[in-house]
This record gives structure tokens, C-alpha cells and sequence, in this order.
């Protein structure tokens, strides 16, 4: 029987690890055509090799690593139908930092924590989990629009933007970010049958 994703081809960035290793996983055994899109070259041939899949070195928070991955993915399988944007980052929760015992004597245990939130921890959240999916759609929508054929785009959120938890604010906003972007565009782009879905896990055994 062939696999529900048979003659589709699939995009999966930070395919290199865990979410994303295991959607390529899946995504093969369904019959799809993968190209792992990952910054960890070394995890993300690994994977490409044991699965029989592609691997592309990718900032996904630059548009020329897009163009190129859209060119390469174009050049060896002449099409693209699903791009996955699974590839995320957060910082460690500033809450847990403070001390169980602070934790629970302080009153103000839930607006210290963000205080410490540095420019490079919010940068990290907002290029990884926001600039990547902006990216994502501006370099492929247009192609996808001009085949005629639709598409799939599935963002993986968070939980973190529905039920936002103390100690993760801005990371909490990058998800929900992604969560309403991935709605927006889902009116915006149903005219070309081009949808857009997201996920959002609680929590996973990742290294993340």
C-alpha cells in the first residue's frame, strides 16, 4: 500500500533532532521525499543518511539559506508540497533560576525573572521561532501561488502561546506569534489552496 505522503515532497527544518527527526521519520515511512533543513550539519547528515533523505545546511533565519533551499530542493525534485517549520529555540526559564525557596516567599517571583532576559535571548526566540516562518512563507508562497497547485505549511508552536507560563515571556510570545501568524495566513492563502496548520506539544525529550 503506497503511503499517505507517496510523490509529495517535504521540507523539515531542524530535522537533525528530536521533533524534527522524528516528522522526517514519519514522513518517509509515509512515501514522502525529505530534505532535512538543519544549522547542525553533522546531526542533520546523520539522520538524512539513516533515513535515505536529503540534507541541507540551513539558517532558517536568513532568506538567502531559503531561496537556496527552495532552488535545491526545485533542482533535484522538481516541486515542493509541505515545508515543515519545526525548527525552534527558547532560553533557559528564569523562574527556576531564582530558588524553590525564593520561589515561594517572594510575591514578585513572576515579573523578576523576564527582567533578566537578555538582547540576545529575546533576539534567539523572535529570529527562531518568528523570523523563520515570516521567511519561510514570503520565499515559498510565491512559488507555490505561480505552480497552481497548493501546499501545506504546518509551524510547530507551543502550548507556551496558549497557556503562557511565568519566567518564559518572550519565548511564550514567539509561540503565540507563530500560532497567530499561521491563522492569518490560513484565510489569506485558502483562495490558493495553500494551508496552514500549527502544533503546539507541551513538552518533549529533546535537547531543547
Amino acid at each position: 500500500m503506497p503511503g499517505r505522503l507517496e510523490n509529495k515532497v517535504a521540507i523539515v527544518t531542524g530535522g537533525g533532532s528530536g521533533f524534527g527527526q522524528g516528522i522526517a521519520t514519519k514522513f518517509v515511512e509515509e512515501g514522502a521525499k525529505v530534505i532535512i533543513a538543519d544549522l547542525a550539519q553533522d546531526n542533520g547528515s546523520r539522520v538524512a543518511k539513516e533515513l535515505g533523505c536529503e540534507f541541507h545546511l540551513s539558517n532558517v533565519t536568513k532568506r538567502d539559506d531559503w531561496e537556496a533551499l527552495l532552488k535545491k530542493v526545485l533542482d533535484t525534485h522538481g516541486r515542493l508540497d509541505i515545508v515543515i517549520n519545526n525548527a525552534g529555540g527558547t532560553y533557559m526559564n528564569k523562574v527556576w533560576l531564582l530558588g524553590p525557596l525564593h520561589f515561594a516567599e517572594s510575591t514578585d517571583w513572576y515579573t523578576q525573572p523576564t527582567m533578566q532576559v537578555t538582547d540576545e535571548d529575546f533576539d534567539l526566540v523572535v529570529n527562531l521561532n518568528m523570523r523563520s516562518i515570516y521567511l519561510s512563507a514570503s520565499v515559498i508562497v510565491p512559488y507555490m501561488q505561480k505552480r497552481g497547485e497548493g501546499g501545506v505549511f504546518v509551524q510547530i508552536a507551543s502550548t507556551a502561546g496558549i497557556r503562557p507560563r511565568p519566567g518564559l515571556t518572550w519565548y511564550n510570545a514567539s509561540k503565540a506569534a507563530a500560532s497567530c501568524a499561521t491563522k492569518t495566513m490560513a484565510v489569506e492563502y485558502a483562495t490558493d489552496k495553500i494551508r496552514f496548520n500549527a502544533v503546539c506539544p507541551v513538552v518533549g525529550s529533546t535537547a531543547m
